[in-house]
């Protein structure tokens, strides 16, 4: 992680007031994936700032059924779960502007609360199918 010592602090004040458990569902595989472990020591890095947050760890080659009913397609990947599995995925390492992407999933997650409007909420109350959103973040 290259946060420095300012950074990690701002980080464990974020993650200090989590309302609920997260558990951070990440997927590796032990061949073939040169960024698995730099992921991996960011994900344990993140849980270590929290009580309230989990680390479970699946091989996407071994662990057929957890890869099956999280939906992952490729590693490394870290499902944000809560109470509820809100369908919060990142893949790739999340380092620099990503891992404030993580954290504030995390937060997300943690709160119960999408943070859309009770008008947005409507609008997506009436999707009546599956809709697949990807976001993509690239450091320019």
């Amino acid at each position: 992680m290259h946060a420095d010592a300012g950074g990690a602090a701002n980080l464990e004040a974020a993650l200090a007031t989590l309302a609920a458990p997260v558990r951070l569902v990440f997927f590796t595989q032990t061949f073939g994936c040169e960024t698995c472990l730099p992921a991996r020591q960011i994900v344990n890095r993140v849980a270590s700032l929290s009580d309230q947050i989990s680390v479970e760890e699946f091989n996407i080659v071994l662990d057929t059924d957890q890869v099956e009913a999280y939906g992952i397609r490729r590693v490394p990947a870290i499902a944000v779960v809560g109470e509820a599995d809100t369908g919060i995925r990142f893949y790739g390492v999340p380092d620099g502007h990503e891992l404030v992407s993580l954290v504030e999933s995390i937060q997300l997650v943690a709160s119960g609360d999408s943070g859309l409007s009770d008008e947005s909420q409507a609008l997506i109350a009436a999707v009546e199918q599956p809709i697949d959103i990807q976001v993509f973040v690239t450091p320019t």
